[in-house]
């Protein structure tokens, strides 16, 4: 990896990140907001009804939060 990037000749730019860094990462933002809102006492009887239920949670938060993703990247300073 290292020959790559030097061969890149600067057009790419490495940056190191600490291992764990949880306000780095936008998801975590968003994840912070199913959990308190949308997704708040939510206990389904099987798996599958989880990732259904977190599907229909970011398409009406798309629809209703428009600007709450953006606002997670701007949060993480990403």
């Amino acid at each position: 990896m290292r020959q790559y990037i030097e061969a890149s000749r600067g057009h790419i730019a490495v940056e190191f990140l600490p291992a764990y860094a949880p306000e780095l990462n936008p998801v975590e933002y968003l994840c912070g907001y199913w959990k308190q809102h949308e997704l708040a006492n939510v206990c389904p009887s099987e798996y599958w009804r989880l990732g259904a239920m977190a599907r229909m949670a970011l398409k009406k938060m798309k629809r209703k939060r428009k600007r709450l993703a953006p606002s997670c990247w701007k949060q993480a300073k990403v």
